[in-house]
């Protein structure tokens, strides 16, 4: 079973109404998103989500024109309360990775935070975080919460 969940990055064009249109196209599917980040530069944008059905969103995405990307992020469980993300950034510094990009997930597992992550080396931060005890969600897990 693998513990990296798959996540979509779709490029956007930083003109209103694409998110809308982005997630209308989604809901239409039936597809429930279950955690997103939007970034954007000056030029386009970039939007990351994970979603309840990787294959048929990426589909219907492509169909409808926009440029869909597919990569693997790590989902760490954390206690909910101070030091819980300095926690996971300390072991990943202390084996010398570097964070790319991070968000939160909105739900909670009971008193836990799940925050997504991805790291420039994803198989080390793996292993690190599981020496050392951090829960790792998998993506049927995050799309049951």
């Amino acid at each position: 079973m693998s513990m990296e969940v798959e996540q979509l990055a779709v490029f956007l064009e930083n003109k209103s109404g694409r998110l809308a249109e982005i997630t209308s196209i989604i809901a239409i599917e039936g597809v429930n998103i279950r955690a997103l980040s939007v970034a954007d530069t000056a030029d386009f944008g970039i939007l990351r989500l994970i979603v309840d059905d990787v294959e048929k969103t990426q589909k219907a995405l492509k169909a409808n024109g926009f440029t869909v990307g597919k990569t693997n992020v790590l989902a760490v469980e954390v206690e909910d309360k101070t030091g819980g993300l300095a926690n996971v950034l300390k072991v990943i510094h202390e084996v010398d990775l570097n964070v790319e990009y991070m968000y939160a997930f909105v739900n909670k597992t009971g008193e836990n935070a799940v925050l997504i992550f991805r790291f420039e080396d994803m198989e080390k931060a793996l292993v690190a975080l599981q020496e050392r005890n951090f829960t790792l969600l998998t993506g049927e897990q995050i799309c049951a919460l």
